[in-house]
């Protein structure tokens, strides 16, 4: 915690104590749960990070992974298979029929991408509005979408086929409520879970007056971000370089197949590097979106007091900054798995 806080300095009498606890750790002269010689990997790797020693922080960073890794019973070809399933099912045969059976509040604000796309950022920027409630990361949408359906033992996305008007209604209701318990007043409230975007689809359909705002970032900084953190749980696809890749082109294909599906202005998309770049243009954009009246206090989002509880939550507590963009290229020797397994997404090099 106290790295994530504050960026190393060469004399930082906490790095000089973990890498003695490295090096014991080494010698056999002490012992470490499995658990805590990953955190100390990881802070090792974020430490070496700060201070520009890429080789350094790369390996620690990537023993780090490796043992988290051999730790998790991560499918990627079960997870291409759900990405799969969810196309398949979302086709205009499916969403036409169920039109008109949502929920016409206009409460929520749904901010969703892959992890350490910007997410954070965009929620921190609307919720500074004094007429938005910053929720954080909620789990009820997930719930909700895992519920049988007509008397099936099935789960998201193979419910869907068997759901009717009135159970996107009541779905619908459902969310809504949960929203209202956490702020009863409030005119709006974002939910910023990243993986909604699995939802989108249904999102479309059971709020058809939410906002929804898709975050995104360049694909190799989103990768390597998500390579560097350890999360607390979930986003097992983060731990293997190639089995990142291939979890983000699955990512793109289903965000290209919301496009193609769902009519315009459906959701908007928005470039983390375009908010950095140029941040009241973008935050003006996006605030305009959310139907909300300008308020200059979504450019000072840095000063806003809410709780935030994501891997973000020192970032956004500083102003705007810009060594978060293209910092993948100075680990660009280290990604050759990650970069295959992009492909064509993989930004033009310089």
């Amino acid at each position: 915690m106290l790295a994530s806080v504050r960026k190393a300095q060469a004399d930082d009498e906490n790095l000089v104590a973990l890498l003695a606890a490295k090096e014991a750790l080494l010698n056999g002269q002490t012992s470490l749960s499995n658990e805590k010689v990953i955190h100390l990997n990881f802070v090792l790797g974020k430490y070496f990070d700060d201070l520009g020693d890429q080789d350094q922080a790369f390996s620690y960073f990537r023993e780090g992974c490796e043992l988290k890794r051999a730790n998790l019973k991560y499918d990627a070809e079960k997870a291409r298979q759900y990405f799969n399933d969810i196309i398949r099912i979302f086709n205009h045969a499916t969403i036409e029929p169920l039109r008109g059976g949502g929920n016409p509040s206009s409460l929520p604000i749904f901010v969703l991408g892959m992890p350490r796309s910007g997410t954070t950022l965009t929620e921190q920027i609307i919720a500074s509005h004094p007429d938005v409630y910053g929720a954080g990361e909620l789990h009820d949408l997930n719930r909700i979408v895992q519920r049988n359906v007509a008397g099936e033992d099935t789960a998201f996305p193979n419910n869907i086929p068997g759901l009717t008007r009135e159970d996107i209604g009541a779905w619908a209701s459902d969310y809504v409520a949960g929203l209202h318990r956490r702020s009863p007043n409030a005119m709006h409230i974002t939910d910023k879970m990243p993986g909604n975007f699995f939802y989108i689809g249904l999102i479309h359909l059971m709020l058809p007056n939410a906002k929804i705002i898709h975050v995104n970032r360049n694909p190799i900084d989103t990768c390597l971000s998500c390579y560097m953190q350890s999360f607390s749980s979930g986003q097992e696809f983060s731990y293997d370089l190639s089995e990142l890749g291939q979890y983000y082109v699955n990512y793109s294909r289903l965000m290209a197949h919301w496009r193609n599906v769902l009519p315009a202005g459906a959701y908007l998309e928005v470039q983390y590097e375009d908010i950095v770049a140029d941040q009241e243009k973008e935050a003006r954009r996006i605030i305009d979106f959310c139907g909300l009246d300008w308020n200059e206090a979504c450019i000072d989002f840095h000063k806003h007091s809410r709780p935030v509880k994501t891997a973000s939550m020192t970032q956004v507590r500083r102003p705007i900054y810009k060594t978060s963009v293209e910092r993948w290229r100075p680990y660009e020797k280290f990604l050759g798995p990650l970069l295959d397994a992009l492909g064509e997404l993989q930004p033009k090099r310089n």
